[in-house]
């Protein structure tokens, strides 16, 4: 089939945004394919993905788009000092998140919003954000209509803005490789990673955390991954198999609760919260833990017929155990857990979690056309992270569909680009407290992805 070269730099021509639009806040996919490259390589790259995510608050209020573009460089540096002795650097973003809802819904905060409504603290009255006109009995602020009726129990701490979130981390991966001979190879190495991050909620959908920001200041801690591949270049096929570890993440984070102290005094009032337990909340500090999931990556290519092979990409990501619950959040979500057994929560509740693992594969074509072009097609799959989801990234997997293509001015360097389409899965999307918030669906995403590449 004359495909050892072909296996070398064909399925390089794959789109470099294979993980851009994943489930949770998988973004990369996590790719060690450069460093299963022969002899000495080097490649550098970029992704951008432009998403359209837009849907409806429980009030039917439309949220706009409401997910940000985002793009996310990457690159390798693989060395081949001896026959069996490789090394090999891999630099990429693996998880993250942006996203802001602007239009007026639930996820806007007006400066008037529920606080939690529908809860019968005093008389059945709904407790609201805003000026009070009037005092109820025992001293709580209440809002009275025109015949003089109270209509609301009132805090006098308004917010305004827009719910919001970032995520950003960075991975650097030290890869050491042993090849006993030219069919396999073992693989294993250090992962350096830093995690930051910052969410505001604001809107009546969070009820008594309208108004919560949480800025996650950056961290970095160490994990670690290990594999193995086999190949037979003459016919292009390789496989490989790579599992990476979990990476704990412990960080003060800087929280703000405008509403706390307002209604933890009308709690107080009211006898639903004893001053202990308020003094508490107030005063609550410790670390918070984040742990970014395990992993395991299936790859394997193979050539079909003279110039062309198969390629697929399976991927599993443990989400189901993955939460963020930072620590006032956290006992804040507790005391209101207990204090409102509607939510079903006694224990409390987390800012982020997912209640499913993620899948995902992608399969295609690619063929070369002559000694300076190839190009390849491909269609993808994504499980999602269960439904429903988080407000914060309210889609549930998708369909892809990619093209790709490669132009290599030399046999040493080569350029690829590519394009995929992504048909995003419907999602209801629920609060912390997994309250229902609204509905998204008919979502979509176009991601681009542009590497260049040199063997030396």
């Amino acid at each position: 089939m004359k495909l050892k070269y072909l296996s070398t730099a064909m399925i390089l021509a794959t789109l470099p945004a294979t993980g851009a639009f994943a489930a949770a806040l998988d973004r990369s996919g996590q790719s060690i394919a450069a460093f299963l490259q022969p002899g000495n390589y080097f490649e550098a790259g970029i992704s951008v993905l432009d998403p359209d995510v837009s849907g409806k608050d429980l009030a039917g209020n439309k949220t706009g788009d409401m997910a940000g573009d985002y793009y996310f460089p990457h690159a390798a540096l693989k060395l081949q000092p001896t026959e069996n002795f490789s090394f090999g650097l891999i630099y990429d973003q693996p998880f993250g998140a942006d996203a802001e809802y602007k239009n007026k819904s639930n996820f806007v905060a007006s400066g008037s919003d529920g606080v939690l409504p529908g809860t019968s603290l005093t008389n059945g009255l709904p407790v609201v954000t805003g000026k009070p006109n009037a005092v109820g009995p025992g001293g709580i602020p209440v809002i009275v209509n025109g015949n003089g009726q109270p209509v609301a129990i009132a805090l006098n701490a308004a917010q305004s803005g827009n719910t919001s979130v970032e995520v950003d981390s960075q991975n650097i991966n030290f890869i050491f490789g042993f090849q006993p001979n030219k069919n396999l190879n073992f693989y294993a190495g250090g992962v350096y990673q830093t995690v930051k991050g910052d969410v505001s909620l604001r809107g009546q959908a969070y009820s008594l955390y309208n108004g919560y920001d949480a800025n996650i200041p950056e961290d970095s801690a160490f994990g670690w991954l290990a594999g193995a591949a086999f190949q037979i270049p003459e016919i292009a096929l390789k496989a490989s198999l790579t599992y990476r570890s979990e990476i704990d993440h412990k960080v003060n984070v800087d929280e703000s609760l405008p509403l706390l102290g307002p209604l933890g005094s009308l709690l107080v009032a009211t006898g639903k919260v004893t001053p202990a337990q308020l003094n508490g909340l107030l005063n609550a500090s410790g670390e918070t833990k984040i742990t970014t999931p395990q992993s395991v990556n299936l790859d394997f290519q193979t050539g079909v017929m003279a110039n062309t092979v198969a390629f697929a990409n399976v991927r599993w990501v443990n989400w189901k155990d993955f939460s963020i619950q930072p620590y006032k959040f956290g006992q804040l979500s507790k005391l209101a857990g207990g204090m409102l057994p509607a939510l079903g929560k006694p224990n409390g509740f987390n800012l982020v979690d997912y209640s499913d693992d993620q899948w995902s594969v992608t399969a295609g074509v690619g063929r070369k056309l002559n000694e300076q072009w190839a190009g390849n097609v491909s269609v993808g799959w994504d499980s999602g992270a269960g439904n429903p989801v988080t407000t914060l990234g309210p889609t549930e997997g998708y369909w892809n569909v990619g093209v790709g293509v490669q132009y290599s001015p030399t046999p040493a360097t080569f350029i690829a680009g590519g394009v995929k389409y992504f048909w995003l899965g419907d999602a209801d999307a629920v609060t912390g407290a997994h309250s229902a918030a609204g509905t998204f669906e008919d979502n979509k995403a176009i991601a681009y992805g542009l590497k260049m590449g040199y063997r030396f």
